[in-house]
Protein backbone atom coordinates (compact mmCIF):
# COMPACT_ATOMS: atom_id res chain seq x y z
CA UNK A 1 0.00 0.00 0.00
CA UNK A 2 1.07 3.49 -0.37
CA UNK A 3 1.41 4.10 3.84
CA UNK A 4 3.88 0.71 3.42
CA UNK A 5 6.11 2.26 0.83
CA UNK A 6 6.08 5.54 2.93
CA UNK A 7 7.41 3.89 5.66
CA UNK A 8 9.92 1.64 3.48
CA UNK A 9 11.32 5.41 2.45
CA UNK A 10 11.14 6.38 5.62
CA UNK A 11 13.30 4.10 7.22
CA UNK A 12 15.77 4.12 3.88
CA UNK A 13 15.63 7.90 4.44
CA UNK A 14 14.85 8.44 0.92
CA UNK A 15 13.94 12.31 0.21
CA UNK A 16 10.29 11.50 -0.89
CA UNK A 17 9.13 9.74 2.07
CA UNK A 18 7.46 13.12 3.08
CA UNK A 19 6.55 14.42 -0.58
CA UNK A 20 3.00 15.65 -1.21
CA UNK A 21 1.01 14.08 -3.53
CA UNK A 22 0.01 15.97 -6.87
CA UNK A 23 -2.51 14.92 -9.51
CA UNK A 24 -1.48 17.37 -11.67
CA UNK A 25 1.43 18.00 -13.99
CA UNK A 26 4.34 19.07 -11.66
CA UNK A 27 6.04 21.01 -14.66
CA UNK A 28 2.62 22.81 -14.97
CA UNK A 29 2.39 24.88 -11.82
CA UNK A 30 0.06 27.26 -13.17
CA UNK A 31 -2.10 24.40 -14.44
CA UNK A 32 -2.50 26.51 -17.96
CA UNK A 33 -2.05 23.39 -19.83
CA UNK A 34 -2.88 25.25 -23.26
CA UNK A 35 -0.12 27.84 -22.52
CA UNK A 36 2.31 25.42 -21.61
CA UNK A 37 1.76 24.00 -25.51
CA UNK A 38 1.69 26.61 -26.89
CA UNK A 39 5.40 27.51 -26.02
CA UNK A 40 6.63 24.15 -26.61
CA UNK A 41 5.44 24.03 -29.94
CA UNK A 42 5.98 25.15 -33.17
CA UNK A 43 2.54 27.38 -34.24
CA UNK A 44 2.32 25.40 -37.21
CA UNK A 45 1.33 22.23 -35.33
CA UNK A 46 -1.60 23.89 -32.97
CA UNK A 47 -4.20 22.70 -35.30
CA UNK A 48 -6.38 25.53 -34.95
CA UNK A 49 -10.34 24.29 -36.94
CA UNK A 50 -13.57 24.30 -36.53
CA UNK A 51 -16.53 23.30 -33.85
CA UNK A 52 -19.08 21.17 -34.85
CA UNK A 53 -22.33 19.90 -34.13
CA UNK A 54 -23.50 16.25 -34.68
CA UNK A 55 -24.83 17.15 -37.81
CA UNK A 56 -21.15 18.65 -39.10
CA UNK A 57 -22.76 22.68 -38.66
CA UNK A 58 -19.97 24.97 -37.73
CA UNK A 59 -20.42 26.33 -34.53
CA UNK A 60 -17.26 28.24 -34.16
CA UNK A 61 -13.77 28.17 -34.65
CA UNK A 62 -10.76 27.50 -32.46
CA UNK A 63 -7.14 28.04 -31.79
CA UNK A 64 -5.93 24.58 -31.05
CA UNK A 65 -7.49 21.13 -30.63
CA UNK A 66 -4.97 21.04 -27.76
CA UNK A 67 -7.42 23.42 -25.63
CA UNK A 68 -9.77 20.31 -25.78
CA UNK A 69 -10.09 16.96 -24.20
CA UNK A 70 -13.28 14.38 -24.88
CA UNK A 71 -16.26 15.18 -22.49
CA UNK A 72 -15.58 18.84 -21.66
CA UNK A 73 -18.08 20.97 -21.14
CA UNK A 74 -16.89 24.48 -19.82
CA UNK A 75 -14.37 26.76 -21.74
CA UNK A 76 -16.02 26.02 -25.22
CA UNK A 77 -16.52 29.45 -26.11
CA UNK A 78 -20.20 28.68 -27.45
CA UNK A 79 -22.40 30.88 -25.27
CA UNK A 80 -25.76 29.95 -24.04
CA UNK A 81 -28.03 27.34 -25.08
CA UNK A 82 -28.32 23.36 -23.94
CA UNK A 83 -25.01 21.83 -22.28
CA UNK A 84 -22.80 20.83 -25.19
CA UNK A 85 -19.90 18.60 -24.56
CA UNK A 86 -16.91 17.52 -26.68
CA UNK A 87 -17.80 14.12 -28.35
CA UNK A 88 -14.75 13.79 -30.75
CA UNK A 89 -11.80 15.40 -31.69
CA UNK A 90 -9.97 14.85 -35.26
CA UNK A 91 -6.61 16.26 -34.28
CA UNK A 92 -5.30 16.05 -38.12
CA UNK A 93 -8.59 18.29 -39.74
CA UNK A 94 -8.68 20.33 -36.30
CA UNK A 95 -12.27 19.74 -35.83
CA UNK A 96 -13.78 19.57 -32.58
CA UNK A 97 -16.91 17.61 -32.28
CA UNK A 98 -19.86 18.86 -29.58
CA UNK A 99 -22.93 17.33 -28.52
CA UNK A 100 -25.32 16.37 -26.09
CA UNK A 101 -24.04 14.32 -22.93
CA UNK A 102 -25.68 11.29 -24.46
CA UNK A 103 -23.23 11.50 -27.25
CA UNK A 104 -20.18 11.11 -24.87
CA UNK A 105 -21.52 7.35 -24.35
CA UNK A 106 -19.37 4.45 -25.52
CA UNK A 107 -20.08 1.02 -25.72
CA UNK A 108 -16.52 -0.19 -24.96
CA UNK A 109 -12.99 0.81 -26.13
CA UNK A 110 -10.04 -0.72 -28.23
CA UNK A 111 -6.57 -0.55 -25.98
CA UNK A 112 -3.21 -1.00 -27.18
CA UNK A 113 0.31 -1.36 -25.35
CA UNK A 114 -1.66 -3.41 -23.04
CA UNK A 115 0.65 -5.32 -20.48
CA UNK A 116 -1.41 -7.74 -17.89
CA UNK A 117 0.05 -8.40 -14.23
CA UNK A 118 -0.36 -12.18 -14.59
CA UNK A 119 -2.38 -14.29 -17.05
CA UNK A 120 -5.11 -11.54 -19.16
CA UNK A 121 -8.44 -11.81 -17.85
CA UNK A 122 -11.64 -11.76 -19.82
CA UNK A 123 -14.10 -9.96 -17.12
CA UNK A 124 -12.75 -7.09 -14.82
CA UNK A 125 -13.66 -3.58 -14.00
CA UNK A 126 -11.71 -0.73 -15.90
CA UNK A 127 -11.12 2.80 -15.18
CA UNK A 128 -11.29 4.66 -17.92
CA UNK A 129 -10.18 8.27 -16.80
CA UNK A 130 -8.26 9.21 -13.15
CA UNK A 131 -11.25 9.56 -10.92
CA UNK A 132 -13.72 7.64 -13.19
CA UNK A 133 -15.53 5.23 -11.32
CA UNK A 134 -14.31 1.67 -12.40
CA UNK A 135 -16.91 -0.07 -15.04
CA UNK A 136 -17.76 -3.27 -14.94
CA UNK A 137 -16.81 -5.44 -18.71
CA UNK A 138 -15.63 -7.89 -20.99
CA UNK A 139 -12.35 -7.98 -22.11
CA UNK A 140 -11.04 -10.18 -25.18
CA UNK A 141 -7.28 -10.02 -24.95
CA UNK A 142 -5.54 -10.11 -28.81
CA UNK A 143 -2.15 -10.54 -30.13
CA UNK A 144 0.13 -7.89 -30.54
CA UNK A 145 -0.67 -5.97 -27.42
CA UNK A 146 -4.17 -5.31 -27.82
CA UNK A 147 -7.50 -5.76 -26.47
CA UNK A 148 -11.03 -5.13 -27.14
CA UNK A 149 -13.06 -4.06 -23.88
CA UNK A 150 -17.13 -4.36 -24.21
CA UNK A 151 -18.48 -2.57 -20.95
CA UNK A 152 -21.58 -4.23 -19.47
CA UNK A 153 -23.45 -0.21 -19.07
CA UNK A 154 -22.34 2.37 -21.39
CA UNK A 155 -19.72 4.62 -20.12
CA UNK A 156 -18.62 7.96 -20.97
CA UNK A 157 -15.81 10.08 -21.95
CA UNK A 158 -13.75 7.32 -23.63
CA UNK A 159 -10.74 9.05 -24.88
CA UNK A 160 -7.83 7.70 -26.98
CA UNK A 161 -4.66 8.47 -25.87
CA UNK A 162 -6.06 8.04 -21.72
CA UNK A 163 -4.82 4.72 -19.95
CA UNK A 164 -7.35 2.36 -19.17
CA UNK A 165 -6.69 0.61 -16.05
CA UNK A 166 -8.17 -3.43 -15.66
CA UNK A 167 -9.07 -4.44 -12.05
CA UNK A 168 -10.26 -7.81 -10.01
CA UNK A 169 -11.53 -5.72 -6.48
CA UNK A 170 -8.41 -3.18 -5.56
CA UNK A 171 -6.13 -5.63 -7.63
CA UNK A 172 -4.45 -4.25 -11.04
CA UNK A 173 -4.55 -6.98 -13.49
CA UNK A 174 -3.54 -5.27 -16.54
CA UNK A 175 -3.87 -1.76 -18.54
CA UNK A 176 -2.86 -0.02 -21.88
CA UNK A 177 -3.86 2.77 -23.87
CA UNK A 178 -7.10 3.82 -25.07
CA UNK A 179 -6.77 3.81 -29.11
CA UNK A 180 -10.42 4.06 -29.97
CA UNK A 181 -13.89 4.29 -28.22
CA UNK A 182 -16.79 1.79 -29.35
Amino acid sequence: SKDEVRAIARRLDLGVAAKAESQEICFVPDRDYAAFVERQTDAERLRPGTIVDEDGRTLAEHGGVHRFTIGQRRGLGLGGGDARYVSAIDAASGTVRVGPKSALASSGLVAEGVQWTGEPVTRASVRIRHRHTPVAARIEPADGGAATVWFDEPASGVTPGQAAVFYRDEEVVGGGWINAAL
